[in-house]
């Protein structure tokens, strides 16, 4: 069935997910996947998701952004053991209002005890790292950062340009920005609580994120500090080995993109009441 943008349909197989008897008690994990021709990768990734979901509360939403090899079919078949939801874009939108579009469906529903988690569903991030990301929220952390770039982390497997890119960037935020506590800036796997998203979507709206490619998230945890957040980090071991197709950063746009956001952060003013 083909569904609209911003519509969401149900895709776990008949019966629901399939969950052990110790699956932990505490909130649950809603996992945001923004897909763009990501056929190939998925079916891996939604399997190691239903391993985490054997032990964990956890709802996989995948945003299929305007994909022209059948990523919305692998998720409208339902998956064996999660509870998988699609998120469809007509056209391609970029990997910001993906982000948009899932966590704007997540917010829909979840309650505010529970964790939104942004993940690559080129299945180079592992989801069993979402244990770890919830015990942090449950810790006390706001957002917590999968980081390449603190003890324990490696990006050994990506090509040389992008980690340059990624390297580069986090220097030149943790200089400008003086962001405490934050390594890895550019990470797209992370996890927010779900009362701070919501209270941030009720200040900026649709404007929540407005970057349309990757500088998407450095623009959500820079709108999120006004809500003074708890902001952590653990390591990410990045499986580039894992990638399947080529690789969708464009290195020059990408700069371009983090020196606008920095202009037009240093220009916006601070939202005039508490967030």
């Amino acid at each position: 069935m083909s569904v609209d943008e911003g519509d969401v349909r149900t895709a776990s197989e008949e019966g629901g997910p399939a969950l052990s008897g110790d699956v932990r008690t505490h909130a649950r994990a809603h996992v945001v996947l923004p897909a763009y021709n990501e056929a190939a990768s998925l079916p891996p990734l939604l399997t190691r998701l239903a391993e985490v979901a054997l032990t964990e509360k956890l709802t996989a939403w995948v945003v299929d952004d305007g994909s022209s090899d059948g990523t919305a079919d692998v998720v409208a078949a339902g998956w064996p053991g999660l509870d998988v939801r699609l998120v469809r874009h007509r056209v391609n939108l970029g990997l910001g209002q993906a982000v948009q579009s899932g966590l704007r469906a997540v917010l829909a529903e979840a309650s505010g005890d529970d964790v939104v988690v942004v993940m690559d569903a080129d299945d180079t991030h592992d989801p069993a790292l979402i244990h770890r990301l919830e015990d942090e929220i449950a810790a006390g952390a706001d957002v917590v950062i999968c980081s390449r770039f603190v003890d324990g982390g490696d990006d050994a497997t990506a090509p040389p340009l992008r980690r340059l890119l990624s390297r580069g960037a986090a220097a030149l935020f943790r200089r400008v920005l003086r962001f405490a506590d934050v390594r890895d800036f550019t990470s797209g796997f992370r996890a927010y609580r779900v009362s701070l998203l919501a209270r941030a979507q009720r200040h900026w709206g649709e404007r929540l994120i407005e970057e349309r490619g990757f500088a998407c998230m450095v623009e959500l945890l820079l709108k999120l500090r006004h809500c003074r957040p708890v902001v952590t980090e653990v390591p990410l071991a990045l499986r580039y080995d894992r990638k399947r197709g080529p690789s969708k950063i464009r290195i020059a746009r990408t700069v371009g993109q983090y020196a606008r956001l920095l202009v037009r952060d240093r220009l916006s003013p601070a939202p005039h009441r508490a967030l």
